[in-house]
């Protein structure tokens, strides 16, 4: 079992805190329980210095609101905070404690930069000190009281080699002349500020699948939603745990009138019709009997981009053509050179100079620097194309009997995977900009994020989330 000391009495906070402002440098992490409660919390925080492990219990101490003789620590521009993937852990932070954040480092961005093929934290911890750590507390309840001594291990296992892991890291980032790009990142998490989270009324119509229903079955989809939420709010229980999306869309399909129809339906077990049994079955009945609800403009059904036209959707796949070819130079994943989010903003604003490229929010200041020559390079090259087709005219429609080449053929053909060879030939390589998932340097504010552990599961880094898609934890 690891060594550490458990801190769950106000004055024994308050002595470490004293104590760790005199350090240079600690390793923080947090557990929280959003995985069993729908208004999750802080219900651990496991601090680390070169010679010490510390675990501090906020609900032992009467919440996550007496964590404040910390304050000062995060504050501290003197004490460098260490984390893995900060931002879940700085968002919960800063909403339960109001905490302020000045010298950060993150080792898993850091790993991000890099280009490690494997950023979690146990990968980390594996290929630079050879040591395994556990894994199987990933989804514990954090909440619930006395922890066990699985858990204890595992938390402070979490901290335990982030200061050596550090000071590799960084010089690495050093040797690769990549310091400054993490550097731009943990600023732009440590100023990051998050809205307070508000249910999404509509938030039915992001369902896996109810993009199939038609109006009708939409509406009972609709009232199903609603129910779930405000009976998870009422057991303080994530939705997932009271009704799944899946079951949700099936109970909207078949729409069940009585009690025993509804244990026909997948993920509907006994306990559930006599717990919630009436309450299904009259959101079902008042969906059949609703009128249509429009969302309001501003609200988004899907990812939230716009759609393409053809030339802004040409532009797009030029540059993820160009993306390809720099992210094996620089041994980076292609979402970690540059989201496709990223791409689209670009394309979207068809930049004409370097300095245009300040404008795309979506983009970090030193993806602009290292990269703003050669994107403009590859707008101009779309640019001279597009005038060039124009320039030939309308082209010939295809004829019945197959011999004119369409238009849909040559428009192919020349936005295929070798049309712009030349363009990825002159390339030079540059730095990084981002991963998906992770804030934009022009976005202050954004949804909450949701915590998530080990590995991302909601969306591979070379996807490509915008700015307001919710960080999760990686631990």
């Amino acid at each position: 079992m690891a060594d550490f000391e458990i801190i769950d009495r106000l004055s024994d906070l308050r002595a470490l805190a004293r104590d760790l402002m005199r350090e240079d440098i600690i390793a923080v992490d947090t557990e929280a329980d959003s995985f069993y409660h729908y208004f999750d919390k802080t219900c651990l925080v496991q601090i680390a210095t070169r010679k010490h492990c510390y675990l501090i219990d906020p609900l032992a101490l009467g919440g996550p609101a007496e964590l404040q003789p910390l304050r000062p620590v995060f504050a501290s521009p003197k004490v460098r905070t260490i984390f893995h993937a900060a931002e879940y852990d700085i968002f919960v932070l800063k909403r339960d404690c109001g905490f302020v954040f000045k010298n950060l480092f993150d080792t898993m961005v850091s790993a991000q930069l890099l280009g490690y093929p494997a950023i979690g934290l146990a990968a980390l911890i594996q290929h630079h000190f050879g040591i395994s750590v556990p894994k199987d507390e990933q989804r514990s309840d954090w909440s619930r009281r006395p922890l066990t001594d699985k858990q204890l291990t595992y938390a402070a296992g979490d901290v335990l080699y982030l200061i050596r892991l550090t000071a590799k890291l960084e010089k690495e980032l050093e040797k690769a002349g990549r310091r400054s790009w993490a550097q731009e990142e943990f600023e732009t998490v440590t100023h990051r500020e998050w809205a307070e989270r508000e249910f999404d009324t509509h938030g039915h119509l992001r369902i896996k699948g109810a993009k199939k229903l038609d109006e009708k079955h939409l509406l009972v989809l609709r009232e199903l939603y609603l129910m779930r939420d405000a009976r998870a709010r009422e057991i303080d229980r994530p939705t997932f745990k009271v009704l799944g999306n899946r079951t949700l869309l099936e109970l909207a399909e078949t729409q069940p009138r009585k009690l025993s129809d509804l244990s026909r339906v997948k993920g509907v077990t006994e306990l559930i019709v006599r717990r919630m049994g009436k309450e299904i079955l009259e959101a079902i009945k008042k969906g059949r009997t609703a009128t249509k609800q429009t969302p309001p403009k501003t609200q988004s059904t899907g990812n939230g981009r716009r759609r393409m036209d053809r030339k802004t959707e040409r532009l797009v796949n030029r540059l993820k053509r160009w993306r390809s070819s720099r992210a094996p130079e620089l041994s980076l994943d292609p979402g970690v050179l540059c989201p496709n989010a990223s791409l689209e903003a670009i394309a979207w604003r068809n930049p004409q100079q370097p300095s245009d490229l300040e404008e795309v929010t979506e983009l970090k200041g030193w993806f602009v620097r290292e990269f703003g020559a050669e994107v403009i390079e590859i707008v101009g090259r779309a640019e001279s194309a597009s005038d060039l087709q124009a320039s030939d005219g309308p082209r010939p429609r295809r004829e019945s009997t197959g011999r004119t080449q369409s238009p849909r053929s040559t428009r192919a053909g020349a936005s295929g995977p070798g049309a712009d060879a030349g363009a990825a030939a002159t390339a030079t390589p540059a730095s990084v900009s981002g991963n998906a998932g992770r804030p934009s340097s022009g976005d202050s504010t954004a949804d909450p994020p949701r915590r998530k552990k080990r590995r991302r599961r909601k969306k591979k880094r070379s996807g490509g989330g915008g700015a307001d898609a919710a960080p999760s934890k990686v631990t």
